[in-house]
């Protein structure tokens, strides 16, 4: 009944005139409204959505849809005589047959108006029940065969009618009061209504009820059935709403001047009592419940029992009240015990590790091993494994493997400048907006406590004002300590043991020195070419052919030409650059799939360097020469090993020494001690004392504009002053790596295999090293040697022995030395 007026600001759309006219039609009394007319033979079809259609009752309608603007417009310029019928699913745009319901009513448009906002509405009156038989048009608009059907009258004179005729007056009074949103007009006019089959129509029309039960009332024929369903419609109407006048007298008297503030959140709590809904202290309940099948320590339980105690003081309304609740579901959120069953098939496990990743034998290996023990043993200390090497060679995608191989979940936390304590160690409770630290927070993630847990870029973690979280760290990888890890936001212990970490790292120098102390550290060396040709062909050029549309028959990539993009467009010892420059050449061929172009579906190096141009990098290859001093030494970068090459001359001076070629400390000290070696052993190389004196020196390492620094290049330096002044030639195809001191004495080096892999490349046949490094040698698998004759060395007059050879280079110095006494002076080459 409230929406005896829901058509209000419908009606004052319209000018005055208009309203005029409308009010004498709606004010039409019910027989001349109800009057036979002569109807069409087919019937244009209007659904609408929100309401149905009475016979006798006049309704505005808001017509949107293009068919039914179609359908109006047409109907108006002719006999102006449609069918309304209610959908059955108001979510349907373009309703068919099977979307509307079968019972309706013939209408009549009293008035079509175009509203300010472009909508056209109509007004309409119900005329005539009717059923839809059958559907012979469906475009521009729907129009149906149909059987008008005929409503049986309700007898005024029986008691029994009479009695329900003045049931339903009295229940309709009774909700005009109930309701202040109902003018008292709306009083007036039902009083004015006589004839009863008008009335149910009527009061069917405006009661609140959804529109299934609307259309119930219109199906109904018989009079005495329609009328007691409508009455027991409007007496459930009539409880809602002295319900809600309960409740709002209720929440009047809970309240005083000085709660207003509360009025609404009163109004909830009592809407939540009268609908079953949970109280707080129900809530309360339900988390004591779930507490219960918690299996977690006791020290922790007792813990949950205080906590949800003091919560049950707290008012409902107080700030601190939502904290408490948050910081008591974080502890039962919490995986305290639940692990996750570790799959001990060995073989699958490899199997996995060696699909995802080709090569890294020696991280494969140890998980292995680790997976060896914990399934002879049952139980271990989860291990703190540290991947070290350069980007891009896979160290923090293996841990999704391991993953994989263990049946164990996955989570990562990437601690690239990270610089704030609280981020390890969580926010204590008493701060505003406090939460716990990132790794409780990934336990909570992660639903179980033996997850894998990836330390990313734990290199990169900062420091500041705010704290050390590699001190932080210190206490979450020491398995020591982790079975008791304490977060300041979640106040009790944490068991961290049963958690495989993994911490990847580009570099260790910048790891907090107690910290990798903590971990066992694995190197990732780069791959070599054979491998990142197999890597391409297995798993990048698969990749980039996905996730850019192509299938597996449209493109392939020769051997040749994957080892052209690895040597001449990439310089890096993983594989990242290698999947992006793939990309590069598998969007050339889906952008020429999609254009029809011709294309090669083999792709050689002649496309290759077609699609990607001129080579990005060239490389250092080993070159021939007759010049003294020139020295290849092998250096260690993060993109992998290369070679470089030390040249030295001499010229007329006073003995000064220049170095250039942006060398570090480390080199130039190299450098220094090389000099003052050669000085203490020039008698013994043939070397006149006096030439230092008389001749300047310049040490110069090409490729000015690449910083270059470390301890390997001592007995390339002094391999190439021995050169210089002796004026014999370095052995053709011969590198050399390794730090000298004054003794003479050759220091081992590290980043052997990339520097191995570096002298392959550039076509080296011989390799000095020093006698310590022969067991680094012996790890490194003998394909990545084959082909190199190494030389291990202790002294550095065993270097000068194998790297010069015997005979003077062409056109050598001829040295001229000052006399002291007479100031003339002498020309002699020295050797």
């Amino acid at each position: 009944m409230d929406s005896i007026f829901k058509h209000q600001q419908v009606f004052s759309d319209i000018n005055d005139d208009e309203t005029g006219e409308l009010i004498q039609l709606i004010s039409t009394d019910e027989e001349n409204s109800m009057r036979e007319e002569e109807l069409p033979d087919e019937l244009p079809i209007l659904p609408i959505r929100n309401t149905v259609l009475f016979p006798g009752v006049v309704i505005p309608i808001t017509v949107g849809r293009q068919k039914s603007i179609k359908l109006v417009k047409k109907a108006y310029k002719g006999d102006r005589i449609i069918g309304v019928v209610a959908q059955s699913n108001s979510k349907v745009e373009d309703p068919g047959k099977d979307d509307i319901y079968s019972i309706g009513t013939v209408a009549r448009i009293l008035k079509m108006i175009v509203l300010p906002d472009g909508n056209t509405t109509i007004i309409i009156q119900g005329k005539q029940k009717f059923e839809v038989k059958e559907i012979v048009q469906e475009d521009p608009f729907l129009v149906s065969t149909y059987q008008e059907l005929d409503d049986e009258e309700l007898d005024p004179k029986l008691k029994s009618n009479k009695a329900v005729i003045q049931s339903l007056k009295d229940a309709a009074s009774k909700i005009l009061k109930l309701n202040p949103e109902i003018p008292q007009e709306a009083q007036v006019a039902l009083d004015n209504i006589e004839n009863p089959n008008f009335l149910t129509h009527f009061l069917s029309s405006n009661i609140n009820s959804e529109v299934a039960d609307k259309q119930k009332l219109l199906e109904k024929t018989n009079a005495k059935e329609r009328a007691t369903l409508l009455l027991e419609f409007m007496l459930k109407d009539i409880q809602m709403l002295e319900l809600k006048n309960e409740i709002h007298k209720k929440v009047h008297t809970d309240i005083d001047q000085q709660q207003r503030d509360y009025f609404l959140r009163q109004q909830i709590r009592v809407l939540q009592d009268e609908l079953g809904q949970d109280s707080p202290d129900q809530e309360l309940d339900n988390l004591r419940l779930k507490a219960q099948e918690k299996n977690w320590p006791e020290n922790v339980q007792k813990h949950f029992d205080k906590e949800i105690d003091k919560l049950s003081r707290i008012n409902p309304q107080a700030a601190e009240y939502p904290v408490a609740m948050n910081y008591v579901e974080l502890l039962l959120e919490l995986p305290w015990r639940e692990l996750t069953k570790d799959n001990f098939d060995l073989k699958r496990a490899k199997k996995i590790l060696d699909r995802d990743h080709y090569g890294l034998e020696k991280v494969k290996e140890r998980i292995i091993e680790y997976l060896a023990v914990l399934k002879l043993k049952q139980d271990m200390k989860a291990p703190i494994l540290c991947l070290y090497g350069p980007p891009g060679v896979g160290k923090t995608s293996l841990g999704k493997s391991i993953s994989d191989a263990l049946g164990r979940k996955y989570v990562r936390m990437s601690l690239g400048g990270v610089h704030d304590e609280a981020e390890i160690r969580g926010h204590r409770k008493t701060y505003v907006g406090a939460m716990p630290g990132k790794i409780v927070q990934n336990m909570k993630k992660a639903g179980k406590s033996n997850p894998v847990y990836i330390l990313d870029e734990i290199d990169k973690v900062n420091s500041d004002f705010r704290g050390d979280p590699s001190s932080a760290l210190l206490e979450v990888l020491d398995p020591e300590q982790n079975e008791t890890f304490q977060d300041n936001y979640l106040e009790v212990e944490y068991d961290l043991s049963n958690v495989l970490f993994i911490a990847t790292a580009n570099s260790l120098d910048t790891i907090h020195p107690a910290l990798r102390d903590r971990m066992e550290i694995i190197e990732v060396t780069g791959y070599t070419l054979e491998e990142k040709v197999e890597i391409a062909k297995k798993h990048l050029i698969p990749k980039q052919k996905k996730e850019h549309g192509l299938k597996a028959k449209d493109v392939t990539f020769s051997r040749k030409a994957i080892a052209k993009i690895i040597e001449d467009y990439t310089r890096e010892s993983g594989v990242r650059g290698l999947e992006r420059t793939i990309g590069k050449v598998v969007r050339n061929i889906a952008k020429s799939i999609a254009m029809e172009e011709e294309f090669n579906s083999k792709i050689e190096i002649e496309d290759v360097i077609r699609i990607l141009g001129a080579e990005a990098f060239e490389k250092e290859i080993y070159q021939d020469n007759e010049t003294a001093g020139l020295v290849t030494g092998l250096a260690w970068t993060s993109v992998g090993g290369e070679i470089l090459f030390i040249e030295s001359s001499l010229s007329r001076g006073k003995g000064k020494l220049t170095l250039s070629g942006q060398l570090g400390d480390v080199m130039k000290e190299s450098a220094m001690t090389a000099l003052s070696y050669l000085r203490s052993h020039a008698e013994e190389l043939g070397i006149h004392h006096k030439v230092f004196d008389h001749y300047d020196l310049h040490i110069h390492v090409p490729a000015g504009a690449v910083p270059k620094d470390g301890p390997s290049a001592g007995i390339a330096m002094i391999t190439s002053l021995a050169s210089i002044f002796t004026q014999r030639k370095v052995k053709s195809r011969l590198a050399m790596t390794g730090e000298i001191t004054l003794r003479g004495k050759v220091l081992p080096i590290g980043g052997l295999k990339e520097k191995i892999l570096a002298a392959r490349r550039a076509g080296i046949k011989d390799v000095i090293l020093c006698q310590r490094n022969k067991k680094d040698i012996d790890e490194i698998d003998s394909r990545y040697i084959k082909g190199l004759n190494i030389h291990f060395v202790d002294q550095v007059d065993e270097v000068l022995e194998i790297a010069l050879l015997k005979e003077k280079i062409k056109n050598p110095i001829d040295f001229v030395i000052p006399e002291d006494d007479n100031k003339k002076t002498v020309s002699a080459t020295i050797i």
